[in-house]
Parts: C-alpha cells; structure tokens; sequence
C-alpha cells in the first residue's frame, strides 16, 4: 500500500498538476461515507462522486439558456473565465482598503491582462471595497470604462466549504462560518460557471475579481475536484488564474494563480500585520 501511495504521488507530480496530486490525496484519506455524501455537508451538499475520477458531463444543463444543447443541439464557442484576486490591503476603522503595495499590485495586474490583448465581455467584482478598488485600477489599465464594471453580492469573501485540513479556529466557529457563506458562494459558481450556449458565435472573457477562498473554491468546483482541498491552495495578491470551459463541458485550468509579472518584492498573500 505505502509503494502504491507513493508512485501515485510521484506520477501526479510529475504530470506537473498540483490539482492533481491534491484530489489523490485527498481520495486515500476520505471515507466511504463521505465520498456519498454522508458527512460534514449533509442534506445541504453531498460531495459529487469523485472517487472514479470520472467527469460528471451534465453538470450545468440544467440552465435555462442551455436548453439546446440538453437538447442535442451543439455549442462551439468557448467561455473564459479570468479571476484575480485583490492586491494586498488594510483594515481601518472604515473597512479593508488597499494599501499602497497593493494598488501597484493591481496596477501591475491591470498591465499583464493588458499585454494579453483580449476582449472583455464582462467584468464582475466583489462588493468589499478591496475587490472593488484593485477592479476599478484594473479597468483604468484596460482603457475599459467603469461602468462597464459590475458588482456582485455573491463574490464576497467568507468559508466556501469546511476544509480539509481545517483552519486553526473552532469547530463550532468554522461550521457557524460555512452555513452563513456556503450557500452564497456555491450561488456564485452556479451564476457564473457554465458552458456557451448554442446561441454564442464568438468565445467570450469573463474578469472576476474576488477573494482567496472565494477563488479558491470556485477552481475546485469547476474542475470536479473535492472542495474541502480548497485550504491546500495558495493565491498570490493580484494573482491571475484562468479557467476555459469548452463546448462539451469540460473545463481546463490554463494557469493558477500567476503572479510571475510582478517584482519578487513586490509579492504578497497575507494582510500585513
């Protein structure tokens, strides 16, 4: 058992995928019942049947917008999906604002989506002033108006599912936590994650910028791998990742996380003390 466990890891890691390694991982440690569904999300959420790796191909039609292809009738548009997380910030008395490492954060990640040269269909930000701020020097980069910009109730950042490891705090805080974010943010991933519709000509860019654990678990959702590994990823200040989903459903993560354009001094992913 423990030779088998261990070219499973040498074999994810070498295919280069951390996602991977994670679900892996994660797989050897679960249990049966929570595999089915049968503990920590309860009625509320059963965890997919990940085990067989298998790809639930049907995940998103039950869209009404989607009909069509339900129905038979194919897509052939792409749809991408860009999230940033917000440069560095403080807390004061009037809310969590950038500080000035990271408004030259999002200045840097305005300037990389820019050298990307794409045409932004939408762009969505969260209501928390940080989110709103580093989105709206972003846009200025882009030479987009700010009107263009919306902003959604449902990106906030908060507990997306209980994680595995778990963070340091109470059990009783950690679960008080997810039954007030889960919900909300599992609304986000269902609002914004799903395939072209038969009706879309052209591929489409969506910009979202949120909030780590938000983020976090919006990569897991989309790509069919356990929530509860979301704890194990890391996301940079202004960090770009980049998820495709495909006319079949499928969905790819073209990057993860990317902060490389930025100064090594400049790097960030804790509130400073």
């Amino acid at each position: 058992m423990r030779y088998s466990a261990l070219w499973r890891s040498v074999g994810a890691m070498s295919c280069g995928s951390l996602v991977t390694y994670l679900a892996i991982r994660l797989f050897d440690s679960l249990e049966p019942s929570m595999l089915s569904g049968g503990a920590r999300g309860g009625k509320e959420r059963a965890l997919e049947p990940l085990a067989s790796g298998a790809w639930l191909h049907h995940w998103d039609l039950d869209k009404p917008q989607l009909q069509k292809v339900a129905n038979g009738e194919e897509s052939y548009a792409l749809r991408h999906i860009i999230l940033v997380r917000h440069g560095e910030y403080s807390r004061t008395t009037n809310g969590s604002h950038l500080t000035e490492r990271g408004r030259r954060q999002a200045e840097r990640t305005g300037q990389r989506l820019r050298e990307m040269d794409l045409t932004w269909d939408h762009v969505v930000a969260s209501t928390m002033p940080r989110a709103e701020e580093t989105a709206m020097i972003i846009l200025k980069q882009l030479n987009l108006d700010p009107l263009k910009m919306k902003r959604c109730t449902l990106l906030p950042e908060g507990t997306p599912y209980p994680g595995d490891p778990p963070s340091k705090r109470s059990a009783r805080s950690l679960d008080l936590a997810y039954k007030r974010d889960g919900p909300r943010i599992e609304a986000a991933f269902r609002r914004y994650f799903f395939r072209a519709s038969a009706e879309q000509e052209h591929d489409s860019y969506l910009l979202i910028v949120g909030h780590s654990n938000v983020i976090r678990y919006l990569i897991l959702r989309a790509l069919q791998l356990p929530p509860a590994a979301w704890t194990r990823l890391n996301l940079n200040h202004g960090s770009i990742t980049w998820l495709t989903v495909w006319p079949s459903g499928y969905v790819t993560l073209r990057c993860l996380g990317d902060s490389g354009f930025m100064p090594v001094t400049e790097i960030t992913h804790r509130r400073p003390k």
